[in-house]
């Protein structure tokens, strides 16, 4: 998740009502991006798939298939920022939508000083994340695959200490914050941005608790101190659930991820392999 400097910042736009469309590529402008639109769910996708933008806005309700199908679908070849736009505003579906992919769920009407809020946390986010992590080359924000697979070998015993080449390792577990890549056992590990984020987060934090609020603020490129909703614990508690899930780790014998009941979570203990 490089920044990217120097060049043109692409987002792109799926939405079937063309005043909607309209209002959100004017926002996205604003804000110094290069709107592609998009009126259907097919569209949408082979517009992220020509365009590799950075973020993507993505309406629930079109014609054909559905927002969550296209998310998914979306993330079988992309690490956009997806920000989920939807009338609905039912808690089911902000976590339908988060599970489908999304990394920000956004109900409509919304205000468009809110959404420019979302997107300027994402992008503080971006660049929080590239200076913790300045060697990662640039330009490589979209990559054709979703922050997967590793390419040397694990170093033994596990341990959730950086080694030289900047991977953090547990349990057989390893996340690279440089490489912006993760392993398990040898097998690449596809994660969204968010989840990415988070596991990071755990793993450079070792054994320490840490809490939801700190977690999602992580997600939201904010410091200590600023305000986290309910709804924003809850976003972080479905990521958590979809990382479990795609780590097979069990949340009563946890082998990578041990949630501390009412506070937080922290990495398991280290297990002999």
């Amino acid at each position: 998740m490089a920044m990217v400097t120097g060049q043109e910042r692409t987002a792109v736009v799926i939405e079937d009502d063309v005043d909607v469309r309209n209002l959100l590529a004017a926002i996205l402008n604003e804000a110094g991006f290069h709107a592609v639109p998009a009126a259907t769910g097919i569209e949408g996708i082979n517009a992220v798939r020509q365009h590799q933008p950075i973020l993507t806005t993505l309406d629930v309700s079109l014609p054909g298939i559905d927002g969550f199908e296209v998310a998914r679908r979306i993330r079988s070849f992309s690490d956009t920022y997806v920000i989920m736009l939807s009338a609905r505003n039912e808690e089911i579906d902000t976590l339908m939508g988060l599970d489908a992919g999304a990394d920000d769920y956004l109900t409509k009407p919304f205000r468009p000083r809110e959404l420019r809020a979302r997107i300027e946390a994402m992008m503080r986010r971006r660049k929080t994340m590239w200076s913790r992590h300045p060697s990662r080359p640039e330009g490589d924000v979209n990559n054709a695959t979703p922050l997967v697979v590793a390419a040397t070998p694990a170093p033994t015993p596990d341990t959730t200490a950086a080694d030289s080449t900047g991977w953090l390792t547990h349990n057989g577990l390893r996340i690279n914050g440089d490489m912006w890549l993760c392993d398990l056992d040898g097998a690449p590990v596809e994660l969204t941005r968010s989840e990415f984020d988070l596991l990071l987060t755990l793993m450079a934090g070792k054994r320490r608790v840490i809490s939801k609020d700190t977690l999602a603020l992580e997600l939201r490129g904010e410091t200590s101190g600023a305000y986290v909703s309910d709804s924003d614990r809850r976003a972080v508690e479905v990521h958590m659930a979809n990382l479990r899930r795609k780590l097979s780790d069990n949340a009563t014998s946890p082998r990578y991820i041990e949630t501390v009941r009412g506070v937080g979570y922290r990495i398991a203990e280290p297990r002999v392999r």
